[in-house]
């Protein structure tokens, strides 16, 4: 089966989708990184560079293609950015809906951020593409899911706009119950790394972690802002939370290494604990040196990225590309479901 990959990024869904099945015979992507990144490891894969618009001919070309994917940006539609719909970016779903029109592919799946499937702000932006891919033929659904109840050691959130070409039920939450797995821990899923700076997990972060003055604390030590900047520790025993595209600065997130490790309390609960109990004041200083910022090898393994995914750039924008990607685990689930009914309506029709 084969497929066309819109906004393509490093190629996280891409994997994911090849792992379900497909051959992803084109690709489109804008920035250059990312393009070097996906040549590197998409090597039979014909890469359009470039603005995306300005490939809409060479990408039409393709013909009797079974599934095209993408997540167009979603800067203008996260809780990250300024959640604009006016934003230009948001309007790249629309040409997402270009692409479709141009290929007419059996299917679709367009993924972005959470608050595109659920905010009233964006529904007229959710209408207008269920309306003009309805009229062209495609049964339309959408769903929210979270990367962690699909194996994924991350909770992110995702909508999925799916569109199956001719008649057919919708596809619901329902329809990804038999695809559940449990989330191992974050401490299951890098530990076998190593520590940082270690052979196997070598790409280490040097941004500093200074404490804040005036910490906002929430009743778990891995909420609230106890350190300067955006990046929160993490809980080896739990999942870790999104990865965001920023990551690199401040707003990488943190781990204690002695307690990953070295079988030591975590420094990060001790301390918010004697802040909420009141048996010591916040003060701004350095941090503990046990305490430093998730490396790019481990941020790799979060997103179920394979381990030999060859990144390309400086640190900056390896990490952009890991927190852009979709889970690769999460990607070939929604895949495997959408591959299911496209499968049952050819044999539908064959039958008929």
């Amino acid at each position: 089966m084969k497929a066309v990959s819109l906004f393509c990024g490093a190629g996280g869904m891409d994997v994911g989708v090849q792992n379900a099945g497909f051959k992803i015979v084109a690709a489109n992507e804008l920035d250059a990184y990312a393009c070097k990144t996906y040549r590197e490891n998409h090597k039979e894969t014909i890469l359009y560079e470039g603005d995306i618009e300005n490939n809409f001919d060479a990408i039409g070309t393709h013909k009797n293609i079974d599934l095209v994917i993408g997540g167009p940006p979603c800067q203008g539609f996260s809780i990250a950015g300024k959640m604009d719909p006016d934003d230009p970016r948001s309007k790249l779903v629309f040409s997402f809906c270009d692409v479709i029109e141009r290929v007419m592919p059996k299917a679709f799946i367009m993924e972005n951020v959470k608050a595109l499937g659920s905010l009233e702000k964006f529904k007229s932006i959710r209408e207008n593409i269920f309306e003009r891919m309805l009229s062209k033929g495609y049964t339309m659904s959408m769903v929210i899911l979270n990367a962690k109840d699909f194996g994924v050691p991350q909770s992110r959130e995702r909508v999925f706009i799916i569109g199956v070409y001719g008649k057919s039920k919708q596809i619901t939450y329902s329809d990804f119950e038999c695809k559940k797995e449990k989330a191992i821990s974050l401490r299951e899923s890098i530990i076998h790394l190593g520590p940082a700076g270690s052979e196997r997990n070598s790409r280490v972060t040097k941004a500093k972690i200074t404490l804040a003055e005036k910490p906002v604390l929430r009743k778990s030590p891995y909420a609230g802002m106890l350190f300067n900047g955006q990046g929160r520790p993490l809980n080896p025993d739990a999942w870790s939370s999104t990865l965001p595209a920023s990551m690199g600065g401040n707003r990488t997130p943190i781990i204690d290494e002695n307690h990953l490790y070295n079988n030591m309390s975590s420094w990060v609960e001790t301390y918010h604990r004697s802040l909420i109990e009141g048996s010591r004041q916040a003060k701004y200083g350095d941090a503990p040196k046990q305490l430093r910022r998730l490396t790019i090898d481990e941020a790799i393994v979060l997103q179920t990225f394979p381990e030999n995914y060859i990144f390309i750039g400086p640190q900056s924008k390896i990490f952009s590309q890991i927190g852009n990607a979709v889970p690769c685990k999460l990607a070939q689930v929604v895949a495997e479901v959408v591959k299911l009914r496209i499968l049952s309506l050819t044999e539908n029709n064959n039958v008929k």
